[in-house]
């Protein structure tokens, strides 16, 4: 009748054990010496982009605000919320979420419910086999006790397994999740950007075109009053049927360029209509390339410091070389000893008919120190991996700096000067249309020769067109600026 009550003895004896190993373990933790990430290595930037210091950005704008035409608004609108490129970017956030999530699952003891059972067969000179014999056939038990052997093993209850984090190796593990998180969210801020940019560059390409195609009619018309005109001439007499047949081609060589416009604005409208998610239809628009749409009249950029903030791919590129320089940590740590407490509490017995018997519930704990002695090969070529891939990530966030300052400055200086050139062509456009009708009235009377009509003809129509792409690289530039600024994906 004692056996029962030495049972009931060792569970108090384990808990204290247990308490005490954890308590070594948390002393352990509290006192360790974290492995810190190399410094990421700074980058020595321009102050401005140019002389003016002033501070205001139209990357501060809303892209609502920014875009004043009610049916691009709508677009972007549409764009954002359909887009596929969109969607997926959203389900990669989901992933790198769930990275942060398993990141900090790390840092807690898996806890395992566990039921099993199993069979094991002793050797007579084995330690367990000895001490069932001894516990079962020994004089000192009275009784006569029989263990089956082999003996079976029941087990019903808890088992857990615990890193202790001595040298910040899962602490770092979750900082390097949660940068990459960010960073995730970043590239949905830079398809944002893109996404806008993009629409709204395809729009006013289709308004550039319908500005061709509006130009192109004009003149076709135009056309075909010279070829009435010197179908007059040539029945008067005064001409041939060479100036006929000149005037001919001339107009059929505009009417086929009209068709190749409306071709042009098939193909923006559908991909215009891709971005949307959605399938080929027309694209509502209604003013003007030239007419209707102004360009703002002054334009800044602010300082390079607002720019490096908000400008999505540069800062997705710094917290990826953040997180490349905590993984250099994450290896390092993975040379040093780790200490793993493994316990457990449950019901466990030889026979299933005892299994609940209160005599039955057993606890334990393991703990151990395990450092790497023949896989430091391993190790060290993991080490090279994350230095090389900090290097590498550093060029990246160099790299996306160095593109940032270009693409500000090119914006910046192309708005400038296309409208110089938009000045110059407005009034070329002016001239050209003043000497076509000149040159017509010249012709009639007989003063001018049909070749310099079907030139002044042709050098409006050249010029007139050429304003227009003028007028489509103002806006070019200046979408192009708002996205490399940061712009538009808030």
């Amino acid at each position: 009748m004692e056996q029962p009550f030495i049972k009931r003895l060792e569970i108090p004896r384990a808990k204290t054990i247990v308490t005490g190993l954890l308590l070594t373990g948390s002393l352990l933790t509290g006192c360790r010496t974290a492995i810190v990430p190399p410094a990421s290595p700074t980058l020595s930037t321009p102050k401005t982009f140019s002389k003016s210091q002033d501070t205001t950005s139209v990357a501060d704008l809303s892209w609502r605000t920014f875009f004043q035409d009610a049916n691009l608004v709508s677009l972007i609108d549409t764009a954002l919320t359909k887009n596929p490129d969109i969607q997926q970017a959203i389900q990669r956030i989901t992933v790198a979420r769930a990275n942060v999530e398993y990141a900090k699952g790390l840092l807690a003891p898996q806890v395992n419910a566990v039921v099993s059972a199993g069979v094991d067969r002793y050797g007579k000179y084995t330690l367990n086999g000895v001490g069932n014999y001894d516990t079962n056939f020994s004089d000192r038990i009275s009784g006569p006790r029989v263990i089956p052997n082999p003996t079976p093993d029941y087990f019903l209850g808890l088992r857990s397994s615990w890193e202790l984090d001595i040298w910040g190796k899962l602490q770092n593990q979750r900082k390097s999740a949660q940068l990459r998180l960010l960073a995730t969210e970043k590239s949905k801020h830079l398809i944002t950007t893109a996404l806008v940019a993009e629409v709204a560059r395809l729009y006013y390409e289709l308004l550039a075109n319908d500005s061709e195609l509006d130009i192109i009619q004009e003149n076709i018309q135009l056309q075909e009053r010279a070829v009435e005109l010197v179908n007059v001439q040539k029945d008067a007499g005064r001409v041939t049927e060479l100036a006929v047949q000149q005037f001919s081609a001339q107009l059929l060589n505009t009417r086929a360029l009209e068709h190749q416009v409306e071709q042009d604005i098939v193909r923006l409208e559908n991909q215009l209509n891709l971005l949307l998610g959605r399938y080929p239809q027309p694209i509502p628009r209604g003013k003007q390339l030239i007419q209707d749409q102004r360009l703002p009249s002054q334009i800044s950029a602010g300082i390079s410091s607002q720019m490096l903030g908000r400008r999505p791919d540069i800062r997705q590129a710094e917290l990826e070389m953040e997180a490349a320089n905590i993984d250099i940590a994450v290896a390092q740590a993975q040379f040093l000893p780790t200490l793993t407490l493994s316990p457990y509490l449950g019901f466990n017995a030889f026979r299933a008919s005892v299994l609940f018997n209160p005599a039955s519930l057993a606890a334990g704990i393991l703990g151990g120190l395990a450092a790497p002695v023949f896989n430091r090969r391993l190790l060290k070529s993991n080490l090279l991996i994350s230095e090389a891939q900090s290097k590498a990530a550093f060029y990246n966030y160099q790299k996306a700096v160095l593109t940032g300052f270009s693409e500000v400055s090119t914006s910046l200086k192309g708005l400038d000067n296309y409208r110089k050139v938009a000045n110059l062509q407005n009034q070329e456009v002016n001239v050209l249309k003043q000497s076509v009708s000149v040159s017509n009235e010249l012709f009639r009377g007989g003063y001018a020769a049909y070749l310099e009509v079907i030139t002044a003809q042709r050098n409006v129509l050249e010029a007139q067109l050429a304003l227009i792409n003028t007028k489509r690289n103002q806006f070019t530039a200046l979408i192009d600026l708002y996205r490399s600024l940061g712009g538009g994906w808030n």
